[in-house]
């Protein structure tokens, strides 16, 4: 174990010794307060009314109620849509407004969308981790050294996800700032049923589990990257193939929402955060179920990239 820590600690080292980490770092924050710069002047030019929030609240009441009428619910679903009506009907009752998406509460709690930008930066650094020894010609020297293959490579491995909770933790905190520069705080509260009573939701730990969750996407992508890098021993093509189903696997689930394979699919459980939205593209699924089809799929990507790198003969 000892030695595996050692391991790890170089690889950090190694990582952060190189400029474009710095770069990529630097991006991803000028990325975040670029965003919420952007979001603060579309909202400055927009000068239309905002609808009173108890005529939206009633709106969403109303479509909640007639969604609990369909038949073909989960028990997980019609748990989520039941305390979601208690909460509405709550609001309303006590005239508690709930808080903008553009005040300052509602910007922290909606720290899911840092993972976007974490994911491409971590793909990079996924990719090339065991790439560029090969393409460098540092292999040899590196599988020369009397430590076991499996400890080599999961020392890159824990370094890269290490990145990215890094570049996840950094954006949360360069989001909290730019909420506190761009934006005024909210007149509501965020409210939730806890399964006895409704209680207001902490907006520090909603914005935490929201970033949480889309920590997911990134450790799925980064740990594909990984493999694919670790097979194919090129960064350029474990980049490509990794930002494309990315980017194309929201398209490919909604081509295949009416088939049953659809659930077994990564793309379709690679965004947790839909779980704290009404947004499905898939129906019948739940968190649990999201989670234990991505570790599926993690093992699968793990014990290749394994099994190619321990069995693997360096002949040049």
């Amino acid at each position: 174990m000892a030695r595996l820590l050692r391991l790890i600690q170089n690889e950090w080292m190694k990582l952060w010794s190189k400029k474009g980490t710095w770069v990529m770092t630097g991006l991803l924050i000028l990325a975040i307060l670029g965003m919420f710069g952007l979001t603060k002047w579309v909202n400055t030019m927009n000068n239309f009314d905002e609808q009173d929030w108890k005529t939206t609240v009633q709106g969403e009441l109303t479509y909640s109620k007639e969604q609990l009428g369909n038949s073909t619910l989960v028990d997980g679903e019609r748990e989520r849509l039941e305390d979601k009506v208690k909460v509405l009907e709550y609001r309303l009752a006590n005239s508690i407004e709930p808080l903008s998406d553009t005040s300052r509460e509602g910007m922290i709690m909606s720290s899911s969308g840092i993972g976007s930008i974490a994911v491409l930066l971590t793909v990079i650094v996924a990719a090339g981790i065991v790439a560029s020894e090969f393409t460098q010609g540092t292999i040899k020297m590196l599988l020369s050294r009397p430590v076991k293959r499996w400890k080599i490579l999961t020392s890159k491995y824990v370094t890269v996800m290490l990145f990215g909770a890094l570049l996840m933790l950094v954006g949360f905190i360069v989001s909290i700032l730019g909420a506190f520069i761009f934006f005024q705080s909210g007149n509501g509260q965020e409210l939730a049923w806890n399964g006895k009573e409704i209680v207001e939701v902490s907006v520090w730990g909603k914005g935490l589990y929201m970033l949480l969750l889309s920590f997911a996407n990134v450790f799925v992508t980064a740990t594909f990257a990984f493999m694919i890098g670790s097979v194919f021993r090129s960064s350029s093509l474990a980049i490509g193939l990794s930002l494309f189903i990315y980017f194309m696997g929201s398209t490919l689930v909604m081509l295949l929402a009416k088939y049953e394979v659809v659930k077994y699919i990564v793309f379709t459980h690679m965004d947790l955060t839909i779980y704290e939205t009404d947004f499905r593209i898939v129906e019948g699924i739940t968190m649990p179920f999201s989670i234990a089809v991505l570790a599926v799929y993690i093992v699968i990507f793990l014990s290749i990239s394994y099994t190619t790198f321990i069995k693997r003969d360096i002949t040049a």
